[in-house]
């Protein structure tokens, strides 16, 4: 999640980026075109299937070193971690009803010593049967622009995910989060740069961010070189000082264009600790508008979706709170009618109350 949505300006980093990206999109289509590239066992039909949460070091996931789940410690071996790691998802199951986690990961993580540990929280979540979505964070200060911050260590970091986890089909794989250096088109370009690279990963364990903050998929899904992948979409009431029920309704739905089918909303979120009643309209609150307007489309559209953030300590928008032992954490609901909102847009539970 990013709160400064920045413009599409041509910078000269920019530009070369895209000279760089138009080059490797030369071969990139090519690869892309081949019978291997295009393999996948069925193209996205849906995506109610998908829901979950996002579990977020309380960084917000930007860092220049090991990437730490809240929750968790990079001192841990695999086996602590894996013990931790099996409790929180246990608990996203049992509080919220989810199957779906979203993880960072990060080359500092993956090209390191820590790597053995962290995959004690992806093999977690995969043994107890949850679709696990592994994402790329760029790093803070200056890296943090939207950009890939080393390709020297980007494509070594997929390289070792990829190989570790393409056999896996709980696991998916989204090369990018909110790439919003890039254009619309340079950001394509990597993303079947990426598709090409992994010809072995079935496309449609392939999460393609929208483009910008992933705050729209109409680009990424015209393009015919990322066919067969999920689309991801960010949205945030906060983009918003205020709009109303029907507004946030259509501006979800302008962000998807006709690729409802396609996509999930890996990130939405809003204040879970402020005592914001989520079960009850409130004209006024541009928070419950959103809310209720997003998990309305959500259920409508058959859309599956992440919220952000199910747990991330010392967030007000954390739907979950760590309680117990350190070493056996559980979990507690902040809010039960944002947690209520939730189910609601995965196809369960009752409608807003009148």
């Amino acid at each position: 999640m990013s709160k400064t949505p920045a413009s599409n300006r041509l910078t000269p980093r920019l530009r070369a980026a895209c000279v760089a990206v138009a080059i490797a999109a030369v071969s990139g289509a090519t690869l892309a075109g081949s019978p291997a590239a295009s393999a996948s066992s069925g193209a996205p039909t849906g995506t109610s299937q998908f829901r979950g949460v996002n579990w977020a070091d309380p960084r917000d996931n930007f860092a220049d070193d090991y990437l730490q789940l809240s929750g968790l410690s990079t001192s841990d071996n695999y086996a602590r971690t894996y013990a931790k790691a099996s409790r929180i998802i246990s608990a996203f199951r049992a509080n919220l009803g989810a199957n779906t986690v979203r993880l960072p990961i990060n080359p500092y993580t993956v090209n390191g010593a820590y790597w053995k540990s962290y995959r004690g929280v992806i093999d977690a979540a995969s043994d107890k049967g949850f679709k696990v979505i592994v994402s790329y964070w760029e790093g803070t200060g200056d890296k943090k622009d939207g950009f890939i911050d080393d390709e020297a260590t980007y494509w070594p970091m997929w390289n070792t995910v990829v190989k570790a986890y393409k056999n896996d089909r709980h696991v998916y794989f989204e090369p990018m989060n909110e790439p919003h250096g890039y254009t619309d088109t340079a950001w394509a370009d990597i993303a079947a740069k990426w598709l090409a690279t992994y010809p072995s990963v079935p496309r449609d364990r392939v999460f393609v961010s929208g483009a910008g903050y992933n705050d729209h998929v109409t680009s990424v899904c015209a393009d015919p070189r990322l066919k067969g992948t999920y689309l991801s979409l960010h949205h945030y009431g906060f983009w918003k000082d205020y709009a109303t029920y029907d507004q946030w309704v259509s501006d979800l739905k302008e962000r998807l264009g006709d690729c409802a089918n396609r996509t999930v909303a890996d990130e939405f979120g809003a204040p879970m600790t402020t005592g914001l009643d989520y079960d009850h309209p409130a004209a006024d609150n541009n928070y419950v508008n959103f809310i209720q307007a997003d998990t309305d489309t959500f259920r409508k559209l058959g859309m599956g979706s992440v919220y952000w953030p199910g747990l991330r300590t010392d967030d007000i928008y954390s739907m979950q709170k760590l309680v117990g032992d350190a070493s056996r954490p559980w979990l507690e609901t902040t809010n039960q009618s944002g947690a209520d909102r939730l189910a609601w847009g995965w196809g369960r539970g009752k409608p807003v109350k009148p």
